[in-house]
């Protein structure tokens, strides 16, 4: 099911212009027909805002791990050129939950660091759901450290549900790779912007966004404790209090999920 219940009544109206439009072929009703798909297109958009405008806490939740939502990789190919991934920790192996790389926006050079759940299953499962191990931890300090060698900024695409809580990661030292993440961030010498395009799980999310937030997508939820537990913490970063200042997105994901992409690019380049 690529929806969600709340959106429920939004979709059977889709599917209702959808089917008006392919038995539109006869003349004689053509205009009539035309004329209902338009009022159905405008109460489908005035149903979206209503719906979207008002959204709860565990709604706002639902929706960063929405199945349609645009991954991180989707971000990448929308606001940069030239994308090179880099790869690999220099220590262990290369995790694939996290891509990096150089890449030019505007012809500035920029370090791409970014959380990737990915698409289909087979993504999804090479990506590990988007919960970084220890390499991936240290994958992303290599760049952030090669950024801050050659002067170059760094933008953070932040996507997670948390790190990964497998027994080998913890054997490998998941907590001291993400402490030394912060750590590095606390100190680094060139620019950096983040951007929370989907979850930002746990401290895992501050691991790539250090100690402010550049972008968060009212579609998203910014945490501090793994999973929904968080729902329930007072934190300055709830959604109550954050709302005020998150870029606005309502329910376009599901009716353009280009125009997320191009009002991302539109806050870079501002």
């Amino acid at each position: 099911m690529d929806f969600l219940d709340f959106e429920k009544p939004i979709v059977e109206l889709e599917r209702r212009i959808e089917e008006l439009r392919l038995t539109n072929t006869d003349a004689d009703t053509a205009i009539e027909l035309d004329d209902e798909i338009e009022r159905l297109h405008k109460k489908c958009e005035s149903l979206t805002k209503k719906i979207f405008g008002d959204l709860t806490e565990w709604q706002i939740a639902q929706l960063a791990r929405h199945p349609l939502r645009p991954k991180s990789i989707q971000v990448i190919d929308a606001i940069s050129e030239d994308f090179q991934e880099l790869h690999g920790d220099r220590m262990y192996a290369d995790d694939s939950s996290i891509v990096s790389g150089l890449a030019k926006m505007d012809g500035q050079s920029v370090m791409i660091i970014a959380q990737e759940k990915g698409g289909n299953t087979n993504e999804k499962m090479k990506r590990n759901f988007g919960m970084p191990r220890p390499e991936g931890y240290r994958k992303a300090q290599r760049m952030m450290k090669l950024a801050e060698k050659f002067s170059i900024p760094i933008v953070t695409i932040i996507d997670t549900p948390g790190a990964f809580p497998g027994i080998g990661a913890e054997e490998r030292g998941q907590s001291e790779a993400i402490a030394r993440n912060l750590f590095t961030l606390a100190s680094l010498k060139t620019p950096i912007i983040n951007l929370v395009l989907g979850e930002g799980g746990a401290w895992q999310g501050w691991s790539l966004a250090g100690w402010s937030l550049a972008g968060v997508d009212q579609a998203a939820h910014w945490q501090l404790a793994w999973g929904t537990s968080s729902l329930c913490l007072n934190t300055p970063f709830t959604l109550s209090s954050h709302r005020k200042h998150v870029h606005p997105f309502y329910g376009e994901h599901r009716m353009n999920q280009k125009l997320l992409l191009r009002q991302w690019a539109f806050l870079l380049a501002d």
